[in-house]
């Protein structure tokens, strides 16, 4: 097994000490607080400075964190208070609907599933939590293509594969579904990404009203779906989990 990369590890480092003690600390006081020489602790800041990681008082010349932590820090507990949030209300509607219920955000570009609650039922499962799915076929990541600007680019500008015969590739077709994803607050996948699966999702916005993540229940066409469609029982239970997780996090009432 590879060992650890220097470079990395000495990175990691001085991010630890920038993010302890002194607000700002010089070149000098980097290197010898880790025993590096300068000109190894000078090349690491710069690369860290470029990356957005670290920033430079111009007037001193010492060294700090940059924003690019903070965001990605926001990030991780944006994801987490939202994974936390959802929990009761996805036990709630994987009971209610009688499928399973996912928990999905934004990721490069895909959906990653943050948690999943088994269909109430003795058949056998594997969790995917952690798995990710397409943006341009499931049901979460048409919600996530038609309310979050970053997600729609990323579909918009990567490959649309056709998953299965029902799949939609095209990109004035695909607009068109988010324009009807758009005006009634939901999104299906009706066999679009897996033969023989439906889905529903509907989308979860935070304090300032942006679309943090999706939530939705899949399982097989005979069940989730009717002659119409979606069911519509199906439909009113997701997008209430929804509202009710977007509630917790402080988007109030829409």
């Amino acid at each position: 097994m590879p060992g650890p990369i220097q470079s990395l590890e000495r990175a990691a480092a001085i991010l630890r000490l920038l993010a302890g003690g002194e607000r700002r600390l010089g070149l000098s006081d980097v290197a010898s607080s880790l025993g590096l020489a300068k000109g190894t602790a000078h090349g690491i800041l710069r690369t860290l400075q470029q990356e957005g990681f670290v920033e430079q008082d111009p007037a001193s010349g010492r060294y700090q964190l940059g924003a690019e932590l903070l965001r990605l820090g926001n990030s991780y507990l944006d994801v987490h208070e939202l994974r936390a949030r959802a929990l009761v209300w996805t036990d709630d509607l994987a009971r209610s609907s009688g499928e399973a219920a996912y928990l999905g955000v934004l990721h490069q570009q895909g959906v990653l599933i943050v948690h999943h609650v088994f269909r109430p039922d003795d058949s056998r499962q594997v969790l995917e939590v952690g798995a990710m799915q397409p943006l341009h076929s499931t049901a979460m990541g048409k919600v996530l293509s038609a309310f979050d600007p970053v997600a729609h680019n990323e579909v918009a500008e990567g490959e649309r594969a056709a998953l299965t015969a029902r799949t939609i590739t095209a990109a004035a077709d695909f607009e068109t579904v988010l324009d009807l994803t758009r005006a009634r607050g939901w999104a299906a996948d009706l066999e679009e990404t897996w033969d023989g699966v439906a889905s529903v999702a509907a989308p979860v916005y935070d304090r300032r009203r942006m679309p943090v993540g999706a939530v939705g229940v899949t399982g097989a066409v005979e069940r989730v779906c009717d002659a119409d469609g979606i069911r519509a029982r199906l439909v009113a239970a997701v997008r209430d989990c929804a509202r009710a997780v977007s509630r917790d996090l402080g988007a109030g009432r829409f």
